[in-house]
């Protein structure tokens, strides 16, 4: 097993059990399970189109369920009231594909958002805590007065995660994080994540397609085909695994120039 894999007893802090999710006529998730336990990195691949943004989405609650259980540390979010629901959401942080900042505010405004919606704090105290994020995900603080349009793709995908710290979230999930990155600039996402995780203690779900990513960061690995969960496990599992699926996004030409040095 592979050091940073998490043992089977630990902690589950997102537990998914046959959870059914379409749209229309188009069932997604048909009978998905799936744990993340605490103080893992997660990631989490699939066929394009196949469902992996549709459950964060649907475990965040943006997107209803048809049927299954969604519980996540140890309460089903399908019975939380107002109150209930509010409290958690300030558990987790997200960072969306696009990065979505507000185009209209500064970066700064960006981060107070969620404490502006969740917290009663002054400003002096929020300004405090925006450039805490900034400095946190390594940008310089002349960016907080910057708007979103004066930013470089890069940039943007730290400012955003920098507002999904901003309430000091115990899970992170991230939507394709390094999409629309160059190389250079994808891995050092990779290692803030990591840094990041490390450091505060983070559970990190990710949703991405990124085999570098895969490699360097993840601690483990949960593959989505046809609905379901089919694989999950370290590197070696992945690759080990007979899916049909699998075996092409494992060992396709790009699979091995990242993993070609493991055989």
């Amino acid at each position: 097993m592979d050091a940073r894999t998490p043992a089977r007893h630990a902690e589950a802090v997102i537990e998914v059990r046959d959870l059914v999710v379409g749209f229309g006529d188009r069932v997604i998730l048909n009978g998905l399970n799936l744990d993340v336990y605490r103080g893992e990195i997660l990631g989490f691949v699939g066929t394009s189109g196949g469902g992996k943004s549709v459950l964060t989405r649907t475990i965040l609650g943006l997107v209803r369920k048809r049927s299954g259980s969604v519980k996540v540390f140890g309460q089903e979010l399908g019975t939380l009231n107002e109150k209930e629901r509010s409290l958690m959401e300030r558990r987790w942080g997200v960072l969306f594909q696009q990065g979505a900042l507000f185009s209209s505010l500064t970066v700064k405004q960006n981060i107070q958002f969620p404490l502006r919606e969740y917290l009663h704090m002054s400003q002096a105290m929020m300004d405090d805590v925006a450039f805490a994020k900034i400095a946190m995900v390594g940008l310089k603080s002349d960016v907080a007065e910057k708007m979103p349009s004066e930013l470089s793709g890069g940039m943007i995908k730290r400012a955003a995660l920098a507002r999904s710290l901003a309430l000091d979230p115990e899970i992170l999930f991230l939507d394709e994080p390094t999409s629309g990155l160059d190389p250079i600039g994808a891995g050092d996402f990779d290692e803030l994540i990591r840094t990041l995780q490390q450091t505060l203690g983070l559970t990190v779900f990710m949703v991405t397609h990124d085999l570098d990513s895969l490699h360097t960061v993840c601690d483990r690995i949960a593959a989505l085909a046809d609905g379901k969960v089919i694989a999950e496990g370290t590197i070696a599992t992945m690759m080990a695994a007979k899916h049909p699926w699998l075996q092409a996004y494992f060992h396709g030409s790009r699979a091995r120039a990242v993993f070609g040095a493991q055989g």
